[in-house]
């Protein structure tokens, strides 16, 4: 964002920001095309920030394939996998058309490229605003136009009318729409368009047409069939020619536009236009009437059964004629006119009177046409799978009537072969195909395949050159070629006749066949020093006298050199991968098998381990491909062997135990710590795991000891029974390293210490857990101090307390006796005579 701040003003300053996000858009949509037309997406980004040209990345988004990399501007390998020789050959292209857009065309487009389009811009931007991607949805539907004329009369007198009927025809799958254009192709001008029924069903005339359809010489007619119709009145000389009908198909897209997404252009046929009173004819003169077999001229002045050659016209009050236009030798006979005289009455008419002349003789001399007829090699093949082509000529045509048409008929006759082969021995002529009077093809039995898938074609590249193709010769195409060329007349029922035929000399097509060969090499790519690495081997071929070979591969290995060979992986030549017999399912996504170049093949196997051990090697197979055909076999070749081998050493491990302090009194927590290493092929941490005892000796150098606690690999923790107060934990706090506490220590937990450990890795080379030598640290002595003074000077307090209490008790109590069980309170008096009272006493 940028902001400015305004001129200082008296009362007020105003900020004033403008922002920048950058704003990616393609074509709108969705689009509708037609397989194997050219379509092009747009893209372009505005309002960004940083240099003027920008990169592009296209992708396709599939519910079915999901995400698919398409192309880009920036990286030439973004394209995947499955586009790559669709990019190369340009079918799929990014174009350039300024520093911020581009464009993305395909040439043909195919119903597999359905999807939707995703354009998107790196960001170049300081801060990340905007949109960066948009799609588009484009929709490939099958190219299912058809166009089919009807031919129209080939020669038509002048004034007479032409009418042109053409069926433009889909199926209905999705909202497009057909329109229908009839134009015309004279010598030396361009094709000029007439009238068009467009998708919304208006009439569009063209440039030189609008006047005469204002004026009705041109008139729709649309029959109940569904076919369009143009009936072209009056005509003149400037109508006859080649007439074309061209079927289009529309959609309507976003804004209102109609998009063609497909056209077609079919000829109808060629057209001549014979002037009024010239040209060759007969004229027949009857008195009163005049009538054919087939003609009649009624009293309304109306002609029925006529026909744009054959015509009953009054020449004269009480005169008709009969004209027969372009005589042919089926016009030839006897001719007569019969006369019928009506008389009008009442309203109605009666016939009065019938009379029919002589017959007169017609002779025709027919003149057939006349040409020559030459084959000559366009392009002759040097080995098998070599392009064919031949071309056969017509030249010095004579006496060949207008609307007149030529077809043409190829044939093969084998070449001599071995006795007892009855194909090459009779010399039979086999038809490949034929092109009628309209361009129709009829394949020959034998050939009918691949002409059908377009290995073999037959062309009329012009009015009097006929080409016959082979895309790839194969063996059995060596023999003779002749071309036969036939001349075709409009016939007087609207159809087209034969009236000659011409055959060439054969022309002998061979070549010296040569055995195709194959080389296959196999090389290291990488090594696999030790189990669990990557191997890599490339397979690279070369081929002698083949043309434009697939290839399939199989990786196939050994155990050792005389073993058993399995199969590993194969590929076919359409590229589908297939997991062999020696594959172990759950390691198939270590396995990978990719064409890198025209002839070069790369094996990836991950994570060695020692059943892969042994050799390998490809066994490559060279196919060959006719259009429309499937593969055949052609030679093979297996490479040399490359060799896994690699000696399993497995890690190495150590133990060792340290304690934070030896000595310790009475109920304070001793913390002794097992650590272990490990070195060599150290295997990933998830890959490890140990198992661990603690034991105590009461002696030094006693002997194992009694196990306090252990923890399994699987992290278990199990302590054994104690009669000490004491308790103990373990802890692991790394992958390496264990802890023992003693809590609440006491006399009896004094000793040697030490921890055994069993190591467990996942084994490389074998894919498996695998346990190590057992390991045993060295001892710990830990003493717990027995303290004299703190252990007696309680029981001291104690006792003289004790003491000191019972005694002062004791005096407390006799005191308390004397004083109050003890005393006489009744006074007696002290007798004189002493002596009786000491005597008494």
């Amino acid at each position: 964002m940028a902001c400015a701040r305004s001129s200082p003003q008296p009362v007020q300053t105003s900020l004033v920001c403008v922002s920048h996000a950058r704003v990616v858009s393609v074509s709108p949509g969705p689009l509708l095309r037609v397989e194997g037309q050219p379509v092009s997406l747009r893209c372009d980004v505005t309002d960004y920030e940083g240099p003027r040209e920008q990169d592009f990345d296209w992708t396709m988004q599939q519910a079915e394939a999901g995400s698919i990399q398409v192309i880009s501007t920036f990286d030439p390998k973004y394209s995947d996998l499955s586009l790559s020789d669709r990019v190369a050959s340009g079918d799929l292209s990014v174009v350039r058309l300024g520093d911020s857009v581009v464009e993305l065309r395909i040439q043909e487009v195919r119903s597999s490229d359905s999807a939707t389009y995703l354009c998107s811009t790196p960001s170049t931007d300081s801060v990340f605003s905007g949109n960066y991607d948009a799609g588009v949805t484009l929709k490939v539907i099958a190219n299912t136009l058809k166009v089919a004329p009807e031919a129209p009369e080939p020669v038509v007198p002048e004034g007479g009318d032409i009418t042109l009927s053409c069926n433009v025809t889909r199926h209905f799958t999705d909202p497009t729409y057909l329109s229908v254009t009839w134009s015309l192709r004279r010598p030396g001008i361009p094709l000029v368009d007439i009238l068009t029924v467009g998708p919304d069903g208006d009439v569009v005339t063209g440039s030189g047409s609008a006047q005469r359809y204002a004026d009705g010489g041109l008139r729709l007619a649309i029959r109940r069939d569904g076919a369009f119709g143009l009936v072209v009145a009056g005509v003149t000389q400037a109508d006859a020619g080649m007439y074309v009908c061209t079927g289009r198909e529309w959609i309507h897209e976003e804004g209102g536009q109609w998009k063609n997404i497909v056209e077609k252009a079919v000829e109808m046929g060629a057209v001549a236009v014979t002037p009024t009173g010239k040209g060759d004819g007969v004229c027949f003169v009857c008195t009163l009437a005049c009538e054919t077999f087939t003609v009649s001229l009624g009293r309304d002045g109306v002609v029925s059964n006529g026909s744009p050659s054959v015509g009953l016209e009054r020449t004269g009050p009480g005169e008709f004629r009969l004209v027969v236009r372009g005589v042919r030798g089926s016009d030839k006979g006897m001719y007569s006119c019969r006369v019928r005289a009506w008389v009008g009455g009442g309203g109605r008419w009666y016939q009065a009177a019938e009379k029919t002349s002589n017959p007169v003789q017609v002779l025709v001399t027919q003149i057939k046409p006349n040409f020559a007829v030459t084959l000559t090699p366009s392009s002759t093949p040097q080995v098998t799978g070599d392009p064919t082509e031949l071309a056969c000529h017509v030249t010095n045509i004579t006496h060949f009537l207008a609307g007149g048409r030529l077809g043409v008929t190829w044939e093969y006759t084998p070449l001599p072969g071995p006795p007892g082969d009855r194909l090459t021995t009779a010399q039979t002529s086999l038809p490949i195909g034929s092109l009628d009077a309209h361009g129709n093809l009829k394949s020959g039995t034998l050939y009918r395949d691949r002409l059908e898938s377009g290995a073999i074609v037959l062309t009329r590249v012009e009015p009097d050159t006929f080409k016959l193709r082979f895309l790839r010769t194969q063996d059995v195409d060596m023999g003779a070629y002749a071309c036969s060329v036939t001349a075709w007349t409009p016939s007087r029922q609207g159809g087209m006749e034969e009236a000659a035929e011409f055959l060439t000399p054969p022309l002998t097509v061979r070549w010296e066949p040569k055995r195709p060969s194959l080389t296959a090499v196999a090389q290291r790519v990488r090594e696999a020093v030790a189990g669990g690495a990557t191997f890599e081997m490339s397979c690279t071929v070369s081929h002698v006298h083949l043309q434009d070979p697939g290839y399939s591969v199989l990786v196939q290995t050994q155990d050792s050199v005389d073993s058993a060979t399995r199969t590993v992986l194969s590929l076919s030549p359409d590229s589908v991968l297939q997991h062999g017999g020696a594959t172990d399912p759950n390691r198939r996504d270590s396995l990978v098998l990719t064409k890198t170049g025209p002839a070069e093949f790369r094996f990836h196997l991950a994570g060695v381990q020692q059943t892969d051990r042994g050799f390998y090697r490809c066994d490559i197979t060279a196919w060959t491909k006719q259009p429309g055909q499937a593969w055949t076999k052609a030679v093979s070749a297996k490479s040399n062997k490359v060799q896994i081998n690699f000696q399993e050493t497995g890690p190495l491990f150590a133990v060792a135990i340290r304690s934070d302090t030896t000595t310790l009194y009475p109920w304070e927590t001793a913390k002794m710590v097992c650590a272990l290493s490990v070195s060599g092929a150290s295997p990933k941490s998830d890959d490890l795991s140990y198992e661990v005892r603690w034991y105590l000796t009461r002696l030094r150098g006693g002997n194992k000891g009694t196990l306090l606690a252990s923890v399994d690999r699987f992290g278990l923790v199990k302590k054994e029974a104690r009669n000490a107060s004491s308790d103990v934990s373990l802890e692991r706090t790394d992958t390496h390293t264990y802890a023992l506490n003693i809590h609440a220590t006491q006399d009896s937990d004094s000793g040697e210490y030490h921890c055994q450990a069993t190591p467990w890795y996942l084994s490389a080379s074998t894919g498996a857990w695998t346990h190590g030598a057992e390991l045993t640290s060295t001892r710990v002595f830990l003493t717990v101090r027995f303290p004299m003074w703190d252990s007696l000077k309680l029981p001291l307090l104690y006792g003289s307390v004790a003491s000191v209490s019972v005694g002062l008790f004791s005096l407390l109590l006799g005191f308390i006796c004397a004083h109050c069980c003890c005393r006489n309170t009744t006074h007696t008096p002290r007798s004189r005579n002493k002596l009786m009272d000491l005597e008494m006493d």
